[in-house]
């Protein structure tokens, strides 16, 4: 691939050219030149964009796609599709299909679909055989065969000796385990946050214990097991508080949080909008200052968009029925924005490759080309024309977003809106 890219502001801070406006020049698929005016004698793609950035390409650390078995709501080609279009260049993908990703052939599986895509496909392996919570899945084979982590996603392991011994076995190949934060026997079923507002909508609650019970039980293992643990998608801010306590006390222990838990409140419930029921549900705005201040001090490690496609039979249904989730590929940068500047949320969407062992690419001469290509400063309101998903569950639909991805170019392709 020989490409020009001109005009673009470098936003890497680990680029020589960090926030610095250049003509980047490619040849096959390599940096060979970075200046402020670069000619094109050889007569390369040129792609000049307005008002445009670039930045090393996103990572999102969970993605939902459905195949196998769920095609209806989404494939790996358009889901592969959504990510690059939305400024991705690497995600991991979550097992819960049908059947379940928890064996080496479903990881050769999920790879072969994505091959030759500019966008990296890492699979997650489920922590235990069906995701069913009973015995540990083929972790060992599914690391040697491309599994990044392994998770039952969100469905919490309730035996406590299960989890131990997943810690102790994965610990000998330093694979990465995972356990969603929730306590079932207390969360019962909730289908939202426990508070005023659940009260006076006479809904079910979720309490902030039923999350924070499970990480102190996961936390303690953690500590006896000697481990490597990531916490997915935590939304409480006893549970940044938890996990700040535990990173002092040296554990090796990660965690997440998802966009829209860093964006939306509980209030949002109110009209029974089946859009805002995701899991963890939308806590308080005293839960979200909290979690957007464990982002800025780096308790928290990452920022999902936690996107998970589901058709129109599972949403448009009484709240109470609805099933939980969003998809989120799409608004993630522009929601981001919204929360924080422009270089810490680059931060965020580059961040979290290294707990899963990927590799990272800066923008210097010499280095593979892996970006992503934004406007930060375009203004709109999220609506279905924004949506490339098969599925249209999205719960920042009609909500005000700051900001844009182009696209990327990315493994010598280039995928430009």
């Amino acid at each position: 691939m020989n490409i020009l890219i001109k005009s673009a502001t470098i936003v890497d801070s680990k680029s020589d050219f960090h926030n610095q406006t250049r003509d980047i020049l490619i040849e096959k698929g390599i940096i060979s030149k970075i200046a402020r005016n670069i000619k094109n004698p050889k007569n390369y793609k040129a792609i000049k964009l307005d008002n445009l950035h670039i930045s090393q390409g996103w990572f999102d650390s969970s993605v939902c796609f459905g195949e196998p078995g769920f095609e209806e709501r989404e494939t790996i080609k358009n889901g592969l599709e959504t990510a690059a279009y939305s400024g991705f260049s690497a995600v991991a993908v979550n097992p819960n299909t049908n059947p379940v990703i928890d064996s080496n052939a479903d990881i050769a599986f999920l790879q072969s679909k994505a091959k030759g895509h500019g966008v990296a496909l890492y699979p997650i392996g489920s922590l235990t055989k069906g995701s069913q919570g009973k015995e540990l899945a083929e972790l060992y084979d599914m690391q040697n065969a491309g599994a990044v982590a392994f998770n039952d996603y969100k469905s919490s392991t309730s035996n406590s000796n299960l989890l131990k011994l997943a810690l102790q076995y994965a610990s000998g190949f330093n694979g990465l385990v995972c356990s969603f934060p929730q306590n079932n026997s207390i969360a019962g079923i909730g289908v939202m946050n426990e508070q005023e507002m659940s009260t006076s909508l006479g809904l079910k609650g979720i309490p902030n214990l039923s999350e924070e019970l499970q990480i102190v039980r996961d936390l303690f293992l953690l500590e006896y097991t000697n481990g490597k643990l990531h916490i997915p998608t935590i939304s409480t801010a006893k549970s940044v508080e938890l996990i700040r306590e535990a990173k002092a006390k040296k554990l090796n222990v990660s965690c997440s949080v998802a966009v829209h838990n860093l964006c939306l409140s509980d209030s949002l419930v109110s009209e029974f909008d089946t859009r805002y029921k995701v899991l963890p549900p939308l806590r308080t705005e005293s839960d979200i200052k909290a979690l957007i201040k464990g982002v800025k001090d780096g308790t928290i490690d990452m920022v999902t968009c936690d996107h998970n496609p589901l058709d129109q039979e599972l949403k448009r249904v009484e709240f109470d029925h609805a099933s939980y989730g969003t998809i989120g590929l799409e608004s993630a940068f522009g929601a981001l924005q919204n929360k924080f500047t422009l270089k810490k949320t680059i931060e965020i969407l580059t961040k979290g490759k290294e707990r899963f062992g990927l590799e990272t690419n800066s923008i210097n001469i010499g280095n593979k080309l892996n970006i992503t290509l934004f406007n930060p400063d375009l203004n709109y309101v999220f609506s279905d024309d924004n949506i490339i998903s098969k599925s249209k569950n999205a719960i920042f639909e009609k909500q005000n977003l700051k900001g844009k991805a182009y696209g990327i170019i990315a493994n010598n392709q280039i995928y430009l809106n």
